[in-house]
């Protein structure tokens, strides 16, 4: 149930079916077909207030399990998403250590005990927000159309360090392209409700010069892509533009 759900987070909702390569591969390494897998994904789409919002419903009568496990995921979303990566890291024959080794390799070998393992959760949490994200924008820039791994950003509206209980909300997040990442950051750039592009007066100071002209000019005002799944919380947005943007 946990793996399913780990899954469900990370698919757009359209991608749920028993065809799709993710959902073979679950099923094979917990022993189930893809048909029980696909039919959990969409229960739990039955619990998503974030699709109900939507109009999206999944499938009637979602199986009270599922509602438990969902409930659950929504009071600690930090702890059971790290507990089914560690699952799934298992199951897959490694450990949570080693499948993330490349995020994990910088925290200090003198930490050990409960200050280590925060720091890896931190770390396996954010790795797997990203994959949410970028899942959610079909691994391309919402701005440019980037579709180079290495050159997107999952980009925390709130940032993590401001809001513990919507740091892993994927209605927090957009995928960006890494400069834009950096001037969403550092409130150069912010976005209206209507999800289009505004220019922070630091920025325009800076219009003539060849970079503007270049990278900021073709998108100022420019729309945001529609997210597959999971759509931007313009509470989140406001947030932005009253604390960071034009800081």
């Amino acid at each position: 149930m946990i793996l399913v759900l780990n899954l469900y987070l990370k698919l757009p909702f359209g991608k749920m079916d028993r065809r799709n390569p993710d959902v073979i591969h679950l099923a094979d390494i917990i022993g189930r077909t893809p048909n029980a897998v696909a039919l959990r994904l969409v229960n739990y789409a039955s619990y998503d207030p974030i699709l109900q919002r939507r109009g999206i419903t999944g499938m009637a009568h979602g199986g009270k399990k599922c509602g438990e496990f969902w409930h659950e995921f929504i009071n600690d979303r930090e702890r059971l998403l790290f507990e089914s990566e560690r699952i799934l890291a298992e199951r897959e024959g490694t450990t949570i250590e080693k499948k993330y080794e490349q995020d994990i390799r910088d925290i200090p070998q003198d930490l050990v005990g409960e200050t280590k393992l925060r720091q890896v959760k931190t770390r396996v949490n954010q790795n797997v927000f990203r994959q949410i994200v970028l899942a959610n924008y079909e691994g391309k820039c919402a701005l440019t159309g980037i579709d180079l791994s290495e050159l997107l950003v999952a980009s925390h509206i709130i940032p993590w360090a401001d809001n513990e209980q919507e740091r892993l909300n994927p209605e927090n997040g957009i995928c960006l392209s890494s400069l834009y990442d950096k001037a969403f950051d550092k409130g150069l750039i912010s976005f209206t409700n209507e999800q289009r592009v505004i220019f922070s007066i630091r920025l325009k100071e800076n219009v003539g010069k060849e970079y503007y002209a270049k990278y900021f000019e073709p998108v100022e005002n420019a729309k945001l892509v529609t997210p597959r799944k999971y759509h931007i919380n313009p509470q989140f947005l406001e947030w932005h533009r009253d604390c960071i943007f034009n800081k």
